[in-house]
């Protein structure tokens, strides 16, 4: 049993039943809200989209959902009429064990591409976990652990966030998991992201929220600059705590849902594949957020940078180049990089600096670079972690 809280009238488990090649602790999710949810959703851009992308995109039309089922083994994608069949099976399970409608129904899934499901296990595996579910049973097994072991991967550890908080005179919380460690760039990254709260939430809020908190976190990150096909983040309000419609209130949870999304994404980043430093690059003084944002994320998957922070190799130039190749337009011979608050380069030149100092600070688990172009007053951020052996051996036997 978890002790993990979730939201009021959530219930979340997992469960293994053979999806994924592997034993593990859950290869199946299943969430569920007593009551229909305001929802919202956010997918990859990958042009090569995957069936339960296509699927949850048309039920999210609504605007409502109530359940969410999710598998890790198999990605559904490249497979085609079946495909769709499977992940509107997937739904109509779900449904019909909880008695709500199809398009209440998100679906999701993670693994390897080109396979198709083993709809017969999952439908087993549907069955049990909404009879520990279903809160007209007379015994919960509630376990949102299980939950996020379910969406797993090549994750080393299962990642979630809560924040609580006061409005209205009541307990609002709010809840989140995230899986992903490879194949992480946007627009999404090859990750699942759950997001649920027991608020009450206008749809057209929840959308507009979504997108600025996943701008800034989730489409602010990388591990390989490989895009996924399956990439989904749900947004899910059942407001049974508080009804949140005051301009203060809603700046409040916009504030928690942008710090959770940002938590939930540093832990993702963290746990990239091969992954040993988490990295923060950060732009200032360009012209625009945009151009800023893409000279970031230029840096942030430069293979040579990310080796030179595995090295802790301090090999500032690696930075400035791919900062100049990135398409944006901008005077070297104004530029600054820092290190934490150790100068590399002033003015586009070098500096002299302590190479004892720079390796410190590069041995850290957490490390900041800051590039400030002088152009404007605009700025932006993005995530990345080192490039190392560990790497290439979990991507050479992925399907193995």
């Amino acid at each position: 049993m978890s002790d993990i809280q979730l939201p009021q009238g959530f219930y979340a488990s997992g469960v293994y039943c053979g999806i994924a090649k592997k034993p593990k602790p859950a290869d199946l999710t299943l969430i569920y809200s007593e009551r229909i949810c305001n929802a919202a959703g956010i997918f990859t851009r990958n042009l090569v989209k995957a069936a339960p992308i296509i699927v949850s995109q048309k039920n999210l039309e609504s605007g409502t959902a109530q359940a969410i089922v999710a598998n890790s083994g198999c990605a559904n994608a490249a497979t085609g009429d079946q495909g769709l069949k499977d992940a509107k099976k997937m739904c109509a399970l779900a449904a019909d064990a909880f008695k709500i409608k199809n398009n209440h129904v998100l679906v999701a899934s993670t693994g390897v591409i080109g396979s198709t499901l083993p709809i017969e296990k999952i439908k087993q595996g549907i069955k049990n976990l909404s009879s520990q579910l279903n809160p007209k049973n007379k015994k919960i097994y509630n376990n949102p652990l299980k939950a996020v072991y379910g969406i797993m991967t090549t994750d080393k550890v299962p990642k979630f966030e809560k924040r609580e908080f006061i409005m209205e005179g009541k307990t609002v919380r709010l809840w989140g998991c995230v899986k992903g460690a490879g194949m992480i760039h946007p627009n999404m990254a090859t990750m699942l992201s759950f997001i649920l709260t027991d608020a009450e939430l206008p749809i057209p809020i929840m959308k507009k929220m979504l997108k600025t908190s996943c701008d800034q976190s989730f489409n602010a990150a990388t591990v390989d600059g490989d895009t996924s096909t399956n990439d989904s983040v749900f947004f899910l309000a059942n407001g049974l705590s508080a009804k949140i419609k005051k301009p203060k209130d809603l700046e409040k949870f916009n504030f928690e849902l942008k710090s959770l999304c940002e938590s939930l994404t540093k832990k993702m980043i963290s746990d990239g594949e091969g992954a040993t430093k988490l990295i923060q690059v950060i732009v200032r003084g360009a012209r625009s957020n945009r151009e800023a944002k893409k000279i970031a994320e230029v840096v942030a998957t430069s293979p040579l940078v990310k080796t030179a922070f595995f090295g802790e190799d301090a090999n500032w130039g690696r930075i400035l180049a791919a900062a100049g190749r990135s398409g944006v337009k901008f005077h070297p011979n104004k530029t600054d990089l820092l290190l934490e608050n150790l100068s590399l380069a002033k003015k586009g030149k070098a500096v002299i600096f302590s190479e004892t100092k720079a390796k410190k600070i590069l041995s850290q688990k957490e490390i900041r670079i800051f590039l400030n172009l002088h152009e404007g007053k605009a700025s932006a951020h993005y995530w990345t972690c080192d490039f190392s052996l560990d790497y290439v051996k979990i991507n050479s036997d992925y399907r193995s």
